[in-house]
This record gives C-alpha cells, sequence and structure tokens, in this order.
C-alpha cells in the first residue's frame, strides 16, 4: 500500500493535537512564577526581612505580578501577622515603584478590587465563603476559641473572610499562599497552619506545590522555619490518606 507524504503529514498533525491536549489537561505540579512570587513576598514581609524583600519584589513585577496584586498579598497578610507588617511591606513596594519609575520602567496597575453587592450580613457572607475555602459546613455549637471568645470568632467571619477573602482581585489559592507563607515564617501556630494547608489542597493546590513553597521559604527565611512547616505538611497529608 502506498502511504503518501499528505498522509503521512495528516497523521503527524493528529498525533500532535493529540499530545498538546494531553499537555491541556495535565495537572500543573508546580507554582507559577506569580505564585512562587508570592510565596517570597509574603514569607520576607511576615518576617520582617525589607532587605530582602526589595529584590523579591522587583522579581515578582519581573514576573507579571501587577502592583495591585501585590498590594492585595501585602493587605492581605496583615490578617495574620499584623498592621506593623503589612505597613512595612507597602512602604517598601513604593520604594520599589519609584525606584523603577526612574530607571524608566512601567509597571502594569492590573485591576482593582470589583465593588461587593452582596447585601446579606457579612458574617453570612464569612461563613459561607468559610465553607468554600474548607468545604466543610459551619454547623452545631462553637468550640474552643469561638466559645471562649465569640467576639472573636464573628470578627473573623466578617472581617476576615467577608471584607478580605470577597476581594477579587487574588484568587483563594493565592490568598491561601499568602497565608500558609506568613504562618510558617512565624512560626509557633502549627494547628492553624495545617488548617490553612487543608485549605490550600481544597482550593486546587496540589502536595507537589505546597513543598515547593515550603522550599522557596527555606531559601528566603530559613531551614528551620521550612522544617517546621514540612513536618505539618506531612501529618496533614498522612491524616488525609
Amino acid at each position: 500500500m502506498r502511504i503518501t507524504f499528505k498522509a503521512i503529514l495528516i497523521g503527524w498533525l493528529i498525533s500532535f493535537t493529540q499530545l498538546n491536549a494531553q499537555d491541556l489537561v495535565r495537572p500543573q505540579t508546580n507554582l507559577s512564577p506569580k505564585q512562587q512570587s508570592i510565596v517570597v513576598i509574603s514569607a520576607l514581609t511576615a518576617k520582617g526581612d525589607l532587605q530582602k524583600l526589595q529584590p523579591a519584589l522587583h522579581t515578582g513585577l519581573g514576573a507579571g505580578l501587577t502592583v495591585n496584586e501585590i498590594k492585595e498579598v501585602l493587605v492581605h497578610l496583615y490578617a495574620y501577622c499584623g498592621f506593623p507588617r503589612s505597613i512595612r511591606g507597602l512602604q517598601t513596594l513604593m520604594l520599589v515603584l519609584d525606584e523603577r519609575k526612574r530607571k524608566g520602567i512601567t509597571d502594569k496597575m492590573g485591576r482593582e478590587a470589583s465593588p461587593i453587592n452582596n447585601h446579606e450580613p457579612k458574617y453570612v457572607r464569612g461563613k459561607k465563603v468559610l465553607e468554600q475555602l474548607t468545604g466543610q459546613p459551619e454547623t452545631g455549637p462553637k468550640r474552643g476559641y469561638a466559645a471562649f471568645s465569640p467576639e472573636i470568632e464573628v470578627f473573623l467571619k466578617e472581617h476576615l473572610f467577608s471584607d478580605i477573602f470577597e476581594r477579587d482581585v487574588l484568587s483563594y489559592a493565592d490568598r491561601e499562599l499568602t497565608t500558609i507563607s506568613v504562618l510558617t515564617s512565624i512560626g509557633g501556630v502549627e494547628h492553624m497552619l495545617q488548617s490553612h494547608l487543608g485549605i490550600c489542597l481544597n482550593v486546587g493546590l496540589i502536595e507537589s506545590q505546597l513543598s515547593q513553597a515550603l522550599s522557596l521559604i527555606e531559601t528566603a527565611i530559613g531551614k528551620a522555619e521550612a522544617k517546621a512547616g514540612r513536618a505539618v505538611l506531612t501529618q496533614l497529608i498522612t491524616l488525609r490518606r
């Protein structure tokens, strides 16, 4: 049977298309360059290492993060490491942007957060967001700190999970990467870190990406913090199997 060049070409094109389709459905095993920068920026800001933060901000902007995305990261993390760290991070970003502007670099501002038109009470909205994040219903009596200090449970629902998490500049996955980077870097909050690592898995991140985040934290912050974070991740993965 004679095989023409046209038949060979058609067969090659079909195979190439099938390979491309497989690439499209293959899960991403590594963090994107933008996500890697989110991890490093969050960790350094939480630790207060402004000297290292400056080049990390340059890298993040070069990786494609917009100014508003970085601002959103720096605002988000105040809920976990406080206003002083967050504000110093924002001030450092301002210095970096001024430096880049003097060099003739025009950075993309990016979109701002969309107005929230949901008129439900903020507590209800925050409760729904938390249920999306954890995949678990928020039912039953309050326990632990929520029962001991009901006001902080209200603040968490109304402010953290409503005011902050409802903003659409960052995805849930990016917000959780910010959160685990802060918690790993400050240390001593292993139970909360385990909860947020679990949320990371629930919003689409995978074990290899979380391991990569911890490796980035080890390089940026230190071995001790990363080691403690890996212990928490290992325990979580073991419990989920």
